[in-house]
């Protein structure tokens, strides 16, 4: 899979040539290999310069994650400056088909506290939590696809050809979109706000979120209702006089009737 060339969005099909991948067996000697680069729930590594990819054997979707790490490479092969973080993660999700990601409750619940960071902060949270990260890394596709969807081609090939013509980021996403960095960064924020609201929050299964909290609060209350009914129930049951009454030798459950009481058959 990594020794074929790849049709890349608006890269279009690239021979990355030849890549180093190294296949590890678990958490531990990919922490060792990657030297503090990535947080310890991190299960894929790509190294442009030295042209090499690290990958957890026990990922699940390890090939989803070596196509990920595949996209690192042909985006700084075909970009030689410099791309913001929340870019290069942004692109390669993208790239990878990561588009579960914006299905995720983290990324409504964000929104739905009206809270969207900034791209500066965004380039943070991609190095954050498992969680945190998980929500960031769906905003940074989300920003992707908003550089592309405002240039008049829909696509992000103009400031690719900026971005190899020499062009520094904030330049060729001004010559692409005709926004600044922090003008792109407030409308790319209102649209997350708009595509991301309570109804989507409800689709991605919010709903039944609000049920289950329904039912435990529906049960409180009536075992709250309930509670003098069985206060009363209790009232006048003697529990020691009713040992008492109990022979433990005619095994167990049996009562043995006191003179005066009647027996089971009486």
């Amino acid at each position: 899979m990594a020794d074929r060339p790849v049709e890349w969005p608006a890269l279009g099909r690239v021979d990355l040539g030849a890549v180093r991948l190294i296949l590890v067996p678990d958490d531990d000697e990919f922490s060792r290999l990657a030297r503090g680069r990535v947080p310890n729930w991190g299960v894929g590594l790509a190294f442009p310069q030295s042209r090499t990819i690290v990958l957890r054997a026990d990922d699940d979707a390890v090939r989803e994650t070596l196509r990920h790490e595949m996209a690192h490479l042909a985006l700084h092969q075909m970009v030689e400056g410099r791309v913001p973080l929340w870019f290069d993660e942004g692109y390669a999700g993208w790239a990878a088909g990561e588009f579960g990601r914006l299905d995720g409750w983290g990324l409504n619940v964000t929104v739905i506290r009206r809270r969207v960071p900034s791209l500066e902060e965004l380039n943070s949270a991609l190095r954050g939590s498992s969680f945190t990260a998980g929500t960031a890394y769906a905003l940074a596709i989300t920003a992707v696809l908003e550089l592309a969807r405002r240039n008049p081609t829909r696509t992000l090939a103009p400031l690719f050809d900026r971005l190899r013509g020499g062009y520094g980021f904030e330049a060729a996403v001004i010559a692409t979109t005709g926004y600044t960095p922090g003008g792109f960064e407030l409308v790319w924020q209102k649209t997350v706000r708009r595509r991301y609201s309570f109804l989507t929050w409800l689709a991605a299964g919010g709903m039944w979120l609000i049920l289950a909290a329904v039912v435990l609060v529906a049960h409180w209350q009536r075992r709250r209702r309930d509670r003098p009914r069985r206060a009363a129930l209790d009232h006048g049951w003697d529990v020691a006089e009713w040992h008492s009454d109990t022979d433990t030798s005619g095994g167990e459950g049996t009562t043995v009737p006191q003179e005066g009481q009647s027996g089971p058959d009486d």
